[in-house]
């Protein structure tokens, strides 16, 4: 008897490993669908212009699924997606979805109400650079930005670096320059002041979804890093 029961010992495990095996399976197929039936919800009621990229966090999915409670809800979205210029982007995360199973699966969604809602808009360098002008060129340095451009003042063509901060006023987006030079040549404080006045930038920061907020800007590697917060939100089409 004692020999049967240890015979049956690995059987019961490996039939165990299958049960595990196909529940996981099932768990991601499930979170797949899951998805994309939010990309569609999160587009209608976003505004998009499509349904973006979307991450449910978490695991197991399929208990947040049954509860219709989802932590952590990723988002990524395409300038297209957006309609804006190329060269913006945003990365947002939902935290606390609201979302009954049985509506997404029927598509009878009127709203999502969500807990909080963080993320960033990152606007890039070449688009905030056309806004300026000319051959104007911005990078990153330090916890500042450095504006280069061949501006004329005075009749004169200078090939200006500046460096500068960026800030927001209001829901704007602002250079200020200072600390402008022409390389080796010798040019007058007025003549480079006035010449920085023209490396400065005013952008007025696109309306984002899910009633997102600016609450601070910060100079990245690629672009402008605007961050944007939400609170007890509610998504409606």
């Amino acid at each position: 008897m004692s020999r049967r029961r240890a015979g049956c010992l690995p059987v019961l495990v490996v039939l165990l490993l299958l049960l595990v095996g196909a529940l996981v399976v099932v768990d991601r197929v499930a979170v797949g669908v899951a998805e994309d039936r939010v990309a569609e919800q999160v587009a209608a009621r976003g505004g998009l212009t499509a349904p973006p990229e979307v991450d449910i966090a978490g695991f197991p999915f399929l208990t947040q699924a049954l509860s219709g409670e989802y932590e952590d809800v990723r988002i990524r979205l395409t300038a297209e997606e957006l309609a804006q210029p190329t060269g913006t982007r945003a990365d947002v995360v939902l935290r606390g979805v609201h979302l009954p199973l049985s509506d997404a699966l029927s598509g009878q969604v009127s709203e999502i109400p969500v807990d909080r809602v963080d993320g960033t808009a990152t606007l890039s360098y070449p688009l905030l650079a056309e806004r300026i002008g000319g051959d104007t060129a911005l990078a990153q340095e330090g916890d500042g930005i450095r504006v280069t451009r061949t501006v004329e003042v005075l009749g004169l063509e200078l090939p200006v670096t500046a460096t500068g901060t960026v800030g927001l006023d209001g829901q704007d987006l602002v250079i200020d320059v200072g600390n402008a030079s022409a390389g080796a040549a010798d040019v007058p404080d007025a003549v480079l002041d006035r010449a920085a006045g023209l490396l400065e930038l005013r952008y007025p920061v696109p309306a984002l979804p899910f009633g997102l907020q600016v609450v601070g800007v910060t100079p990245a590697a690629d672009g402008v890093v605007v961050r944007v917060q939400a609170a007890d939100t509610v998504l409606r089409g």
